[in-house]
């Protein structure tokens, strides 16, 4: 072909001549029509297949690759055969790495994409746990309207008369929760299921009427009011927080960033004047005295070691005298103005 349409190029051969040669075939040539409409029918599946070891196939799905056995589960509750068992293969498995040995390893270890867990009381739904690509969940199935209950439904009228054409019933869309990084699709329970799937879970109000909320996040569990938001200690505490709980975290500063609270290097009890706990902190500048109210650089020459209640207490005394520091700016020099031509 190369060397064809070189010819081409330099004019030695006719373009539409060749092309029509090419697409129809000439004689006992087959061109590419010919060899198209022959291709038959092609297994898309099967060509997206790889056979890793008896029984088991490898696949590409839509969330990556995975592994297939050919031989149905069956759901050991209801006794119904169930979809053929899946796992997904790691990211970070090379190609290589995953022999037939290590196909059996992901598949005995690999925990059920879909388990059924019971009704919700309420509603009479379904609810299941999964497996999904951002980690195990529960949510409930929604049912279909019936044919019967879309026959029944009630028909709306134009002003003239004449009926309205059906609306396309609006589809629920089903609760879901994240499951804790305690619990699993094999042991989590229906009680724990429809705890998740009900977050997040109102506590109360505060005095100003603000209505305060717990639930899980992608940074771990947290409150919520408002704007404002603090993050709790596990994930457990989500259904056992109280609102007196949830009032003491807000009266406290909010910490900023994830960084934990640095002890101090020295406490020297209450301060004489301003009654405040006297600590001494490391600075951005070395170690500082501090009341919360009143800031002392340690001096150079005193060891930490060596500092006593009584100089803390005399330094701090001795900056309150001071006073704040007074800056001053020194004005810029006046331009003069350009004398005139």
């Amino acid at each position: 072909m190369e060397k064809d349409l070189d010819r081409i190029s330099l004019g030695q051969e006719q373009g539409a001549n060749w092309l029509k040669h090419f697409y129809f075939g000439n004689g006992d040539a087959r061109g590419l029509l010919s060899v198209v409409e022959n291709l038959g029918d092609i297994d898309a599946r099967s060509i997206n297949s790889i056979a890793i070891a008896d029984g088991i196939t490898l696949r590409v799905g839509k969330f990556g690759p995975y592994l297939e056995s050919s031989t149905p589960s069956v759901d050991p509750n209801t006794g119904e055969i169930t979809e053929s068992p899946r796992a997904n293969v790691p990211e970070d498995l090379a190609p290589d790495e995953l022999t037939a040995e290590k196909a059996w390893e992901l598949m005995s270890t690999a925990a059920p994409e879909e388990r059924k867990l019971g009704q919700d009381p309420v509603s009479g739904n379904d609810v299941v746990a999964k497996n999904g690509r951002y980690g195990a969940y529960v949510t409930e199935v929604i049912k279909e309207p019936t044919a019967e209950e879309l026959a029944n439904a009630p028909v709306e009228y134009y002003k003239n008369g004449k009926p309205k054409p059906p609306k396309k019933p609006v589809k629920a869309k089903p609760r879901t929760g994240s499951l804790f990084k305690s619990m699993t699709v094999d042991s989590v329970t229906l009680e724990e299921a429809l705890a998740l799937m009900n977050l997040p879970r109102v506590l109360g109000t505060d005095n100003e009427g603000v209505e305060i909320t717990v639930q899980n996040g992608r940074f771990g569990p947290y409150l919520k009011k408002g704007t404002d938001s603090r993050s709790i200690g596990s994930e457990e505490e989500i259904f056992t927080i109280t609102l007196e709980t949830a009032l003491e975290t807000y009266s406290q500063p909010k910490q900023r960033g994830a960084r934990a609270a640095v002890a101090p290097l020295a406490e020297f009890g209450e301060d004489p004047v301003s009654g405040k706990n006297i600590v001494v902190k490391e600075g951005r500048f070395g170690p500082y005295i501090t009341d919360g109210i009143t800031n002392i650089t340690v001096p150079r020459d005193t060891d930490i070691e060596e500092l006593t209640r009584e100089r803390a207490v005399e330094l701090l005394a001795d900056k309150r005298a001071r006073g704040p520091v007074k800056r001053t700016t020194k004005a810029a020099p006046r331009r003069k103005a350009a004398a005139k031509k």
